[in-house]
């Protein structure tokens, strides 16, 4: 084997040991409670955090794997785990009864559960190609991947929550006219999530997510 075949096949080798390691610890944050952290009364999710650092790590082909694969595992998570009436929104598998009417088991579960976190990955990936380039300024890196990061966690909110408008208003309209879930539109309580939850979540992945930018360099060096 040439050197050549010797250098192609450490970057493979490379690049698989890193996307594993990604899709290993975004099944720790899936299902094990370390996936989820308290910042004050609000709790924030970690899960898109290791596709927005594949994503600007591996680029975007694997970026967008790692969005489909946190999709599989919300999938998982949502069928499989404690039902919720939220489950309805990411898997056909759930429905439930809110008076005289069963709600849940669409199609459109499956849309609103994979492709927000498939568009993680690939525009966290294309934000930092697109602010960092080529370029070997540290600060630049980093600005990108903390765009990314933030730009990646909002894609993730605005996909779910535009779904559940889009293709299941009338459900969850129903769901939250009731009076044990305290709120009377679903309008109000997308603002609320927003502010409660989204906002907290982006924040949290641009703060982390350049922690990638010393690692890509070190990768890039080994390579």
């Amino acid at each position: 084997m040439t050197n050549t075949g010797k250098t192609v096949d450490r970057k493979k080798i490379r690049y698989l040991v890193f996307f594993a390691m990604m899709v290993a610890i975004e099944a720790v944050f899936c299902f094990t409670p370390l996936g989820s952290i308290p910042i004050g009364p609000l709790v924030a999710t970690l899960a898109m955090i290791p596709v927005c650092i594949t994503g600007v790590m591996l680029g975007v082909r694997a970026g967008t794997a790692m969005g489909f694969i946190a999709g599989l595992f919300s999938f998982i998570v949502w069928t499989f785990m404690p039902p919720s009436f939220m489950a309805i929104a990411f898997t056909p598998f759930y429905k439930m009864e809110v008076g005289d009417t069963v709600i849940g088991g669409s199609f459109w579960s499956l849309v609103i559960c994979f492709v927000p976190r498939i568009l993680v990955g690939t525009v966290s990936a294309l934000v930092y190609k697109a602010i960092a380039g080529r370029t070997e300024k540290n600060a630049v890196r980093i600005t990108g991947a903390a765009v990314a990061g933030f730009a990646g966690s909002a894609v993730n909110t605005i996909g779910v929550l535009g779904g559940i408008v889009l293709f299941m208003h009338r459900e969850f309209s129903m769901l939250y006219a009731m009076d044990e879930y305290g709120a009377t539109t679903i309008a109000a309580v997308i603002g609320v999530t927003i502010l409660t939850n989204a906002l907290p979540e982006a924040v949290l992945s641009s703060i982390v997510t350049p922690a990638a930018v010393p690692a890509k360099s070190l990768l890039l060096r080994k390579l």
